[in-house]
């Protein structure tokens, strides 16, 4: 990751911690398997380091950190960095829809009697 620069691989571990933040903070993940961890893990601490967004960036952040700082102190530094731009992605962007007329995310069967694409 060294060859790409520290911006193009600071940029990559934000969006990467913010995406990893909100699947485990918020989304099911495929088959379910993030919903399910969430319910195992429950009231303990693990569950609760799942409960905010905000909360599982600042853990998440800790291994990328590692591929943008190779010191204690810049690892330290972009550890924080990283967890506060993923917090600030979360705060900037709209709020992730659930059920609806989303197709990916629609939850009824489809009426087979319908013809218009919604």
């Amino acid at each position: 990751m060294e060859a790409l620069g520290f911006w193009p691989t600071f940029a990559m571990g934000a969006l990467a911690t913010w995406r990893l933040a909100h699947l485990l903070a918020y989304e099911d993940g495929p088959a379910d398997l993030v919903l399910k961890l969430r319910a195992a893990a429950g009231a303990t601490f693990l569950g609760r380091l799942m409960d905010c967004v905000h909360c599982t960036a600042l853990w998440v952040a800790m291994p990328f950190a590692a591929l943008v700082g190779h010191d204690l102190a810049t690892w330290t530094l972009a550890w924080l960095a990283l967890a506060g731009a993923a917090s600030a992605a979360e705060r900037a962007l709209p709020p992730f829809p659930t059920g609806g007329p989303d197709e990916l995310l629609w939850t009824a069967p489809r009426d087979p009697a319908r013809t218009d694409a919604g």
